[in-house]
C-alpha cells in the first residue's frame, strides 16, 4: 500500500492533516473520544466543542475540524507540551509506532523553536502552538494513522507549498516562510516551494507531522491504483481550495523506493572493509555489498554498494568517507520490488527449554515461504550447542509443524 500526501496547493496544517485522514476513513469517534481523554494533561484548557464537519471548498467536499476551547493561558513551556503529548499517547495505549510518532512531532516542534531563538530546549516557550489544538492535532493524527494501519505503509509527500508574503506572530512580522518552518524542514528531504499566496500555508504543527512521519519526498505521484481519497479543509477561506489532499492505494507492481550509495576504494584492507559493513549497518543501512573488480590501468578495486532510506543517506555518506577516505560517493534512487510479507514471533520448545524466534512469512503467486531471523538462529545455536545449519532445520520443522 502507498499513501500520497499532496500539499502542493494548500500547504499543510495539523488540522488539515487530521481531517484528510478522516476523509480516508479514520474512525471519527475514536479520534474525538481519544482527544477528550487527553485534555486533562494540559491544565487550564477545556474543550467545549470537538467534532468533524463537512464543508465545501471550491466545489470539493472536505472534512473540517470543529474545535473550540476555553484556555486561560497564552503561552506554555515546551517541556510541558512534550510531557502532555507523551502522557496522552501512553494514556490511549497507542501502538509503539504511534507513540514514537507523536513524541517525534513535539520534539521536532520544540527543537525548531530552540534553534530559531538560540535558547536551550528546556527554555522554549510556545505562544501560537500553546493551545489544546496542538495536542489535538498531534494526538488525533497518531490515533487516525494507527486506526488506518498507515504506519506500516509507504508514505510519499509531494512538494509542500509554504505560501509567500509575510507572516505576523508573537515576535513580530517577517517574510514567509518563518524561521520555525525552515528549521523544521532543514536537514530533511522534504521539498518546499513558495507560491503567489500572500500568507502562510504551512504551519509548524503541520510541518512537524510530515517530518515526524519520515515521509518519502517525491515530485510526482507514484504509479498506483487509487483506492481512497481524503480531503482536509483548513480554517481559512482562500482563493485556491484550502484543502489538503491524501490519496491511498496500491503500488501497481509492488515496489518501493530506496537510495543506492556507491563508491570505489582501492587502497583499504579487508579488515577495514569488514569493519565498514558493521558501521554502515549500525547507522541505518538496509543492506551493504562489496564487490571486487578491475578499473582503469588494470587497477584492482572494491565497489562498496549500500542500500538505504532517504533519512539515513547523510549518516551513511559520512561513514563511507570517514572510514575509507574515499573522495566521492555516487547517490541514485532505485525502485525495488518487494514480495509482500508479514512478521511473526514464535515460542519454540527444544527439550525442556523455550526459545523466542522471529520470522517473516511471504506469499507470491500462490507460493508460500518463511524465513527465520538469522540472529535468532545463531542465538539458539549458541545456547544449545548445535551447529547453525542443524538449528535452522530444526526451527523450520517446528514452525512448519504448526507450533508457531
Amino acid at each position: 500500500m502507498v499513501l500520497v500526501i499532496d500539499p502542493q496547493v494548500a500547504g499543510v496544517s495539523g488540522d488539515m492533516f487530521l481531517c484528510s485522514l478522516v476523509g480516508l476513513g479514520a474512525d471519527r469517534t475514536k479520534i474525538t473520544d481519544g482527544i477528550r481523554r487527553c485534555e486533562k494533561f494540559l491544565s487550564g484548557s477545556r474543550i467545549t466543542r470537538l467534532d468533524f464537519g463537512r464543508v465545501q471548498r471550491s466545489g470539493l467536499d472536505a472534512f473540517q475540524l470543529m474545535l473550540e476551547a476555553d484556555e486561560d493561558t497564552s503561552s506554555r513551556k515546551g517541556t510541558d507540551m512534550k510531557k502532555a503529548v507523551r502522557d496522552s499517547a501512553a494514556e490511549l495505549s497507542l501502538s509503539k509506532r504511534a507513540q514514537e510518532f507523536a513524541a517525534s512531532c513535539i520534539e521536532i516542534l520544540v527543537s525548531s523553536e530552540s534553534r530559531v531563538h538560540g535558547v536551550p530546549e528546556d527554555s522554549v516557550h510556545f505562544h501560537e502552538a500553546a493551545g489544546i489544538d496542538t495536542l489535538a492535532d498531534i494526538i488525533g493524527a497518531a490515533i487516525a494513522l494507527d486506526d488506518l494501519g498507515l504506519f506500516g505503509e509507504r508514505i510519499v509527500c509531494l512538494p509542500v507549498s509554504v505560501g509567500g508574503g509575510t507572516v505576523s506572530f508573537s515576535h513580530g512580522t517577517m517574510s514567509n516562510p518563518a524561521g520555525a518552518i525552515l528549521e523544521i524542514f532543514r536537514g530533511t528531504n522534504i521539498m518546499i516551494r513558495g507560491s503567489g499566496a500572500g500568507e502562510e500555508l504551512a504551519t509548524p504543527t503541520g510541518a512537524c507531522i510530515l517530518v515526524g512521519l519520515k515521509a518519502e519526498p517525491a515530485e510526482y505521484y507514484p504509479s498506483m491504483r487509487v483506492e481512497s481519497i481524503g480531503y482536509g479543509a483548513g480554517q481559512k477561506e482562500t482563493e485556491s481550495p484550502n484543502v489538503l489532499k491524501m490519496v491511498r492505494g496500491t503500488d501497481s507492481i509492488g515496489t518501493d523506493s530506496v537510495k543506492i550509495l556507491e563508491t570505489n576504494v582501492d587502497d583499504v584492507s579487508g579488515e577495514i572493509l569488514g569493519n565498514l559493513i558493521e558501521k554502515v549497518m549500525a547507522v541505518g543501512a538496509r543492506d551493504v555489498s562489496i564487490f571486487h573488480g578491475i578499473t582503469k590501468k588494470g587497477r584492482p578495486t572494491n565497489l562498496v554498494s549500500v542500500m538505504c532510506d532517504d533519512d539515513t543517506v547523510e549518516d551513511i555518506v559520512d561513514t563511507l568517507v570517514l572510514e575509507t577516505g574515499t573522495l566521492g560517493v555516487r547517490i541514485s534512487e532505485s525502485a525495488r520490488f518487494v514480495v509482500p510479507r508479514t512478521e511473526h514471533r514464535a515460542t519454540i520448545r527444544l527439550g525442556d527449554r523455550a526459545f523466542e524466534v522471529s520470522y517473516k512469512r511471504s506469499e507470491f503467486k500462490g507460493r508460500r515461504d518463511f524465513k527465520i531471523e538469522f540472529d535468532d538462529i545463531v542465538r539458539v545455536s549458541e545456547e544449545t550447542g548445535m551447529p547453525v545449519k542443524e538449528t535452522e532445520s530444526l526451527l523450520r520443522r517446528e514452525i512448519e509443524n504448526g507450533q508457531a
